[in-house]
């Protein structure tokens, strides 16, 4: 069974009350609200059915903006990897990773047409509340890729699979672009310089970076290899949930060669492969001993692509598996 991440959950029936819908209109959910403090996730069809529960309360239009009422704390997890990404587009490659290893009810896929890049949501909808989800999912992209990037970043088009609606003010604000109906797949299109651009997280870091460089060159001096370290550990923390990162991208956020950081690495006797082990490990024991977070959340934020290969990596660092580290500590 597929499940949903129950702070999504709960946001959109804190937000039907906000609308007004009385809280006892929930307690016949088969995930009634007084459950969902004690729970981490809820079925996808509880989640879907909630949809459509509201829908017969305000009609339609609330999905749509619900999903312009998403923060990025809302998604747990997937919403603290996407504080780390590098450029706009990456969270849907974070996205898609993450819900490959934990439910695998979502699926993006981007495809580049000329300037344009369309972002695919391949979820079908084989009932009402998936269609009224996907609405949520597309109009919060819009919100969480202003949040990201610090700017008003905006879609160029909207591409729904459901009918023309007699009322469509709620997703005109939203979009503010073309919205079109009765089509053959759900998309959002961005232009391709938009998707490529650096958010503001990393381009706060990328001008850290470039400052001392600047300033190392300018003045002779040399920043101590701890310093490099530390700055090399804290990009590949950020990059692992995007998959395992490779040593030329690590290099371009720091302004340095592949040169140039391998021999930093080296002065240290370390290489960059193993570096990306040690930081997988720090970040796993800490996820292990100081969260909550499930065994496949961490396997997500340390870069690995299933939970079987997280669990023998670990094992291998530490003779005993995740499970049980977590138990004795």
């Amino acid at each position: 069974m597929n499940y949903i991440s129950v702070r999504l959950y709960r946001k959109i029936i804190d937000h039907a009350i906000n609308e007004g819908v009385s809280p006892n209109y929930f307690h016949n959910l088969p995930t009634p609200i007084e459950a969902v403090d004690n729970l981490k996730a809820v079925p996808a069809e509880h989640f879907f059915e909630l949809h459509e529960k509201i829908e017969k309360e305000l009609g339609p239009g609330f999905s749509v903006r619900v999903g312009q009422q998403m923060k990025l704390d809302d998604y747990g997890v997937l919403g603290l990897s996407w504080k780390t990404c590098s450029w706009a587009g990456e969270i849907f490659e974070r996205s898609e990773r993450y819900f490959k290893l934990l439910s695998n009810t979502y699926l993006f896929k981007i495809e580049k047409i000329s300037n344009i890049s369309r972002v695919y949501l391949n979820r079908v909808a084989h009932r009402r509340g998936v269609e009224l989800s996907n609405q949520a999912t597309l109009s919060a992209t819009v919100v969480v890729l202003q949040a990201m990037t610090e700017s008003d970043i905006a879609p160029v088009e909207v591409s729904f699979t459901h009918g023309l609606l007699q009322n469509i003010d709620d997703y005109t604000l939203a979009f503010k672009c073309p919205i079109l109906f009765n089509q053959s797949k759900n998309y959002i299109a961005y232009k391709t310089e938009n998707l490529e651009m650096r958010t503001a997280k990393a381009d706060k870091s990328i001008n850290r970076f470039l400052n001392e460089r600047v300033e190392e060159e300018t003045k002779g001096i040399k920043l101590s290899s701890n310093k490099i370290i530390f700055d090399i550990e804290n990009l590949i923390k950020d990059a692992l949930p995007s998959g395992i990162p490779g040593i030329d991208q690590i290099g371009g956020l720091m302004g340095l060669s592949r040169r140039t950081l391998t021999r930093r690495l080296a002065e240290n006797g370390l290489t960059f492969r193993d570096l990306i082990k040690k930081t997988q490990e720090e970040v796993s024991r800490d996820l292990l001993i100081n969260s909550t977070r499930s065994i496949a959340e961490i396997a997500f934020e340390t870069g690995f692509s299933d939970q079987s290969a997280f669990s023998r990596a670990f094992k291998n660092w530490t003779n005993i598996s995740p499970a049980e580290y977590r138990r004795t500590k």
